[in-house]
């Protein structure tokens, strides 16, 4: 396996904190969500790893689009990522969801399903958190 690129950041202060890439190029104030007690005021992991999963997944279906007879410049990904609370821990959950306008549903309920398959974040999450795949 022929390694591409490695990036690195740097946290400080966990939720509430900052958290920076290594090399300069994005720093971000941290808190926790209003809906966990915090002031909402900066980005929390779940709106980075959402932003991060939407555009490798976009690039998975831009991609994959002309074998499935989709034009997937036309594509928009929307990722959620929730978080849950059990007795013992937390926990993800994801909803991809699809669209392409003028495209025939099946087609695009097949590259999504195919590009489900390529994308880096869905191999690194695939049976460690609940994801849906949906087209809109």
């Amino acid at each position: 396996m022929q390694k591409l690129m490695t990036v690195s950041a740097t946290s400080r202060g966990g939720r509430d904190g900052r958290v920076a890439l290594d090399n300069g190029g994005a720093a971000f104030a941290m808190s926790l969500p209003k809906e966990m007690g915090g002031s909402g005021d900066g980005m929390n992991p779940e709106q980075l790893f959402a932003m991060g999963w939407a555009s490798c997944f976009g690039q998975a279906v831009l991609a994959l689009g002309k074998k499935h007879d989709v034009d997937g410049s036309r594509a928009r990904v929307t990722v959620e990522v929730s978080l849950s609370k059990d007795d013992i821990s937390f926990m993800l959950g994801v909803k991809i969801t699809v669209s392409v306008p003028g495209a025939d549903r099946s087609k695009v309920e097949a590259l999504a399903e195919a590009a489900h398959e390529i994308c880096p974040y869905s191999r690194a999450t695939r049976n460690n958190i609940d994801v849906t795949i949906a087209v809109a």
